[in-house]
């Protein structure tokens, strides 16, 4: 198994001369009256990363919340409490100014927004970071130049959307850790086929010059050529919010940078690292995600 360790981190190059915008603008999509801190989190985390610049476009109290807990995120404001599909104009208006997009944290999934997402992810053509309810919204067929960032129960929505068969899908849902105990071997073993078995019924859209990076335990990134494994983190990261840092990082990375599988690497490791720092730090499980947000100015004293 490979696992991903500091030899394979690459951080983005930053020029003394550079300006404003040459290290990366991220536009990230998000929010809803139901969940404000996700895309919070997801643009700080974004911002903390390196890149130059984070707007976050979302419905207008959200948006107003936003402005009132940072000085530091952009918004744009949209009318009502959810996106409809027509906000997709507004994305794609202000995209022709950023390099990446970010889209899902916090956005709920009603049925305009889920018709928002799916729009919104098949007609911008730039870098994506496609996280949490957005996932739920599309199939493989929706995406390309992306890093989809799911959970076990995102994954199984995005591959019933992309009309897997349900006895795969349980197939790989069935090898959880649970089962995985009985040696360190079998756990790797049990890893390795779950994790050639999603490439196997994904090669399509991994042709597309996408990403999957499946959270978990162990994470497990899957491009293309390659399937690699994270170990950083621990179990405090099972709070609300870090899978939102995480995604958050993917963007700022890739703004930088504009590489895909090292931009999906470097999140999942430091992502994990930080969880790993705050856990000594705080003596147990009580940091939050908005703490890791924070935490992240510590990256290149571990690279």
């Amino acid at each position: 198994m490979d696992y991903i360790t500091k030899k394979d981190i690459k951080l983005p190059t930053r020029r003394k001369e550079s300006h404003k915008g040459d290290n990366g603008l991220v536009l990230a999509v998000g929010g809803s009256k139901d969940f404000i801190g996700a895309i919070t989190l997801a643009g700080l985390a974004a911002l903390r990363s390196g890149c130059d610049l984070v707007k976050i476009i979302a419905p207008e109290k959200v948006a107003w919340a936003i402005n009132a807990y940072s000085p530091d995120l952009i918004t744009r404001k949209l009318k009502g409490d959810y996106f409809k599909l027509n906000d997709f104009n507004v994305v794609k208006k202000s995209m022709e100014k950023f390099d990446v997009l970010l889209i899902g944290n916090g956005i709920g999934l009603n049925n305009e927004t889920k018709k928002f997402c799916k729009n919104t992810i098949k007609n911008i053509k730039k870098l994506k970071v496609i996280d949490a309810d957005a996932i739920k919204a599309i199939s493989m067929q929706d995406c390309k130049n992306s890093i989809i960032t799911p959970h076990s129960k995102e994954l199984e929505y995005f591959l019933i959307n992309s009309e897997i068969n349900k006895t795969i899908i349980k197939k790989i849902n069935n090898e959880k850790n649970s089962r995985m105990r009985v040696s360190s071997l079998r756990t790797r073993s049990q890893l390795t086929k779950k994790s050639q078995l999603i490439k196997k019924i994904t090669q399509r859209f991994l042709n597309k010059n996408n990403i999957i990076l499946l959270k978990g335990k162990i994470d497990i990134i899957i491009s293309k050529n390659k399937i690699l494994y994270n170990k950083t983190g621990n179990a405090g990261m099972t709070k609300g919010g870090t899978g939102d840092v995480l995604a958050g990082l993917c963007a700022g990375f890739l703004a930088q940078s504009k590489n895909l599988l090292q931009s999906a690497i470097n999140a999942a490791y430091f992502n994990g690292l930080i969880g790993d720092i705050l856990l000594k730090k705080k003596k147990g499980f009580t940091y939050l995600a908005s703490d890791m947000v924070g935490e992240i100015k510590r990256i290149k004293n571990h690279s």
